[in-house]
């Protein structure tokens, strides 16, 4: 399980720091493209907060978020045996890392950068690769703990295991 959280961490991380390496360089000083009329557009904008631009002039607390995020993930990972977990913390640990890379090398400087979004929905919002990769581990996330699935691989969280093991 550890492998295959990996390898979505890795395709992931490629997928969006390539993205974002054509979004800066085809996008930059180009007016809005549609791809589906307004509803997707590509549009490229460097965001120093995080979704929706909130927390604007506080990068260096995302920076440290996304180390946080990292540190428990990798931590978490050790229990894992679920393929369902693998696949949700490596969509997670490889659009954190993707987000994490910007705000450590892009501009304005080390741990301060601005992250590259070029994915432009319905105009509510800009996002990225990272981001797209988030939100799908969120949901993947969600949805196994609503079954009950717990990281370990067994039903509810680990609990009836933990409740035989008392019966015994």
């Amino acid at each position: 399980m550890f492998v295959l959280l990996g390898v979505v961490a890795v395709v992931c991380y490629v997928a969006d720091q390539l993205s974002k390496a054509w979004a800066v360089r085809t996008l930059t000083d180009q007016p809005p493209t549609d791809l589906v009329g307004s509803f997707l557009r590509l549009e490229l904008v460097r965001n120093a907060g995080a979704a929706f631009s909130l927390g604007t002039g506080n990068t260096w607390v995302l920076t440290l978020i996304a180390l946080v995020v990292l540190v428990v993930v990798i931590r978490t990972s050790r229990r894992l045996g679920s393929a369902g977990w693998a696949w949700a913390l490596g969509l997670l640990l490889g659009g954190a890392l993707g987000n994490l890379t910007d705000r450590l090398v892009r501009d304005p400087g080390f741990g301060q950068g601005h992250v590259v979004d070029f994915i432009n929905y319905t105009g509510l919002f800009i996002g990225n690769v990272a981001d797209i990769a988030i939100v799908s581990a969120a949901v993947l996330i969600g949805l196994l703990a609503v079954t009950g699935r717990g990281v370990d691989g067994t039903r509810d969280g680990g609990r009836q295991g933990a409740a035989q093991a008392a019966d015994d």
